[in-house]
């Protein structure tokens, strides 16, 4: 189980995996892309808990990159 609490743009290259299979978002909005450097399929997540990839809307858990959600706009 890790902590996430800031963007990372390259999920594999910091932390040597790139397989997310469930997120707890306790605050904030995030989004996930299935590519490194926010580009991609993106996932928008909102507070709640995940169990598994499905329940955000993947078909597997790669995540290459993932980013707070700023700007509702």
């Amino acid at each position: 189980m890790m902590e996430f609490t800031e963007d990372c743009p390259q999920v594999y290259e910091k932390f040597r995996y790139h397989d997310i299979h469930s997120c707890n978002v306790l605050e904030g909005h995030w989004i996930f892309y299935d590519e490194p450097n926010y580009k991609g399929r993106q996932y928008y997540l909102k507070p709640g808990e995940y169990r598994r990839c499905s329940d955000w809307g993947a078909v597997n858990s790669r995540v290459g990159s993932f980013r707070r959600a700023t700007d509702f706009q």
